[in-house]
């Protein structure tokens, strides 16, 4: 007679679904928080990169416009940008235009760029949209831009969403403004964040300041650098010790107390042969 196999009972197998579960569920923690690590990780990489190439482009806009000719002209406009109605956060709008005269010795834009922050009901990230715009009769593009209308080369372009902070500030000798227009300053001051802000006394929001990253961008090439040069002591005063590597210490005297070196006899001076 065959004998059949036992079954587990019922009480084995619901240790063995409990016990499978409590390994499930550490498995699954230990996972959400490697990802929850990793996430942050590249957030922070992120919100590095993204300011500084931003920043870095504005910079060499700038430098662009100023090099290639004396008749440059910046434009520099703080404010408050309203973000869907609900928060005020600010906003800034930055021009950089080269001119040249015509035959009529009229002033023509031979180039101007726009670098404004607005914000966009379109856009999935809340916060502002920083914009880019190009226009004049210098193509930016000789490829990209030979086939467009000029209204098409005019357009605004979106580079980067979700702006909480963007402010530019001018050099006026050793303060700074938000307002500036005319020949390009000495400096320029940029900042850019995408933290998140915290709403001021007076109803604006802000950005705490080891969030915002700001660039400070010369524009004054010809300007004089002001060296500080520490003066030393003087090596001859009397104060001061004589160095016995220096060449004033190689001329000390063969009594000095320093020159521990016996000086030489006229005998010990001549050669062996006489």
């Amino acid at each position: 007679m065959r004998k059949v196999p036992r079954g587990f009972s019922l009480a084995e197998v619901l240790a063995a679904l409990t016990i499978g579960a409590m390994i499930l569920v550490a498995v699954l923690g230990i996972y959400r928080r490697a990802e929850n690590s990793a996430a942050a990780v590249m957030h922070r990489l992120d919100s590095s990169r993204v300011p500084g190439e931003v920043l870095q482009r504005i910079a060499e806009d700038l430098d662009n416009v100023i090099s290639a000719g004396s008749n440059a002209k910046i434009t520099i406009e703080n404010k408050f940008a309203n973000v869907a109605g609900a928060i005020l956060v600010p906003g800034a709008r930055l021009t950089m235009t080269r001119t040249f005269q015509d035959g009529r010795d009229m002033e023509q834009i031979f180039e101007e760029i726009v670098w404004q922050s607005s914000f966009d009901f379109e856009s999935p990230d809340g916060g502002l949209v920083l914009y880019r715009s190009h226009r004049g009769l210098a193509p930016e593009d000789k490829v990209l831009d030979k086939d467009k209308y000029d209204w098409e080369r005019e357009l605004f372009v979106p580079i980067c969403s979700g702006v909480t902070f963007f402010k530019i500030e001018a050099f006026m000798g050793k303060n700074v403004v938000d307002k500036w227009n005319g020949t390009p300053p000495s400096g320029i001051v940029a900042a850019i964040s995408f933290a998140e802000p915290y709403k001021r006394v007076d109803g604006t929001y802000d950005v705490l300041d080891e969030e915002k990253t700001t660039r400070t961008i010369a524009l004054d090439r010809s300007r004089k650098i002001k060296f500080e040069i520490a003066i030393s002591p003087d090596a001859n005063s009397p104060d001061t010790p004589a160095d016995a590597n220096s060449p004033a210490g190689q001329n000390m005297s063969p009594t000095s107390p320093k020159n521990t070196q016996k000086p030489m006899s006229p005998k010990m001076a001549e050669k062996p042969g006489k």
